[in-house]
């Protein structure tokens, strides 16, 4: 079963691989040009897709495009696996600056922050999907440790093509065999050609890393009513400085941008459940439904209402087997 959600509304690009298209990027945004010379812009688009029934569980879709709008910083519990269809997108990803062109595919690992933006006036478009760590070993067969991508930016125009066909045969869900097919595929295509093994235990609770998951785990803990800042470093037998750079070098932003995107993941959750917008933003601990609101918007491009409804509405076709 499928279903769909959309920031304006606007038809998606044609999933054609190798299609017109200048210069393009993955991540997570929607926007585009209406073309060079100040022609009017496009509006951003945001559109989401679930997919049940993939290895028992769902998969998420995104298929956007995005002119304006950069991403604030924000980690996602699965991988994030993305090809550019056109224009050019600019992310900071690791502490650097990248940059990723049409035909690009862009792979951000679970729990690893990263922001997304145009890199110019004209904007950029991608299709992204959502597998998680799990979905990801299964396709590709590795046992007992994570695939990790040393490059977020591959590329691999023939892989990237089937990574479109792949996301487009699971977005319309007129074949379920061959849109789970064509997942298995791409996705241990890409984990075999262009990932490393990371064992499992391998990074080990230590260091700035360690420091940040202790954090993380308090404040998912206590998400309504977090700690303070000096509360958590006490705890930790820290100084608050020592605290925020630990957490900011290893997570990518300081705790309560890491609590904030963390409470929209936990409040899409509720969402998908049923709950209204303005519930949801109570029980995860935002001020209201505009907090809420603003900070979806920043994370996943959309409102908390249109999320909701593609939930809620999501067509009735026959999940993938």
């Amino acid at each position: 079963m499928t279903g769909t959600a959309g920031g304006s509304g606007t038809s998606s690009p044609p999933d054609v691989p190798g299609g017109a298209g200048h210069s393009g990027a993955s991540g997570t945004g929607a926007g585009g040009s209406g073309g060079a010379g100040g022609a009017e812009r496009r509006p951003d688009r945001a559109v989401w897709t679930r997919v049940d029934g993939i290895q028992g569980a769902s998969l998420d879709l995104l298929n956007a495009r995005i002119g304006r709008r950069h991403y604030a910083p924000h980690a996602h519990d699965e991988y994030a696996i993305g090809v550019c269809v056109d224009g050019l997108e600019t992310m900071r990803y690791r502490g650097e600056r990248l940059y990723s062109a049409a035909g690009s595919i862009v792979v951000i690992e679970p729990g690893e922050a990263h922001t997304g933006g145009p890199a110019d006036q004209d904007g950029f478009a991608y299709l992204c999907l959502y597998p998680t760590a799990e979905l990801v070993g299964a396709a590709s067969g590795w046992d007992g440790g994570l695939p990790h991508f040393r490059e977020p930016i591959v590329d691999d125009p023939g892989l990237a093509g089937r990574l479109r066909l792949a996301h487009r045969s699971l977005r319309l869900g007129d074949d379920p065999l061959e849109g789970e097919s064509r997942l298995f595929e791409v996705l241990g295509a890409i984990v075999w050609r262009h990932a490393v093994r990371v064992p499992p235990g391998g990074t080990g609770p230590r260091g700035a890393s360690g420091i940040a998951r202790a954090v993380a785990a308090r404040l998912s803990d206590e998400l309504v009513g977090p700690p303070t800042l000096a509360e958590v470093a006490a705890d930790l037998g820290l100084s608050r400085y020592q605290l925020l750079r630990a957490f900011r070098d290893s997570m990518g932003m300081p705790p309560y941008a890491w609590l904030a995107q963390h409470r929209v993941a936990r409040a899409r959750t509720l969402l998908d459940a049923g709950h209204r917008p303005a519930d949801a933003a109570s029980l995860v601990g935002f001020a209201d439904q505009a907090h809420l609101t603003r900070w979806f918007r920043r994370v996943l491009g959309v409102t908390p209402g249109a999320y909701r409804n593609s939930v809620q509405d999501r067509a009735r076709r026959r999940p993938a087997s």
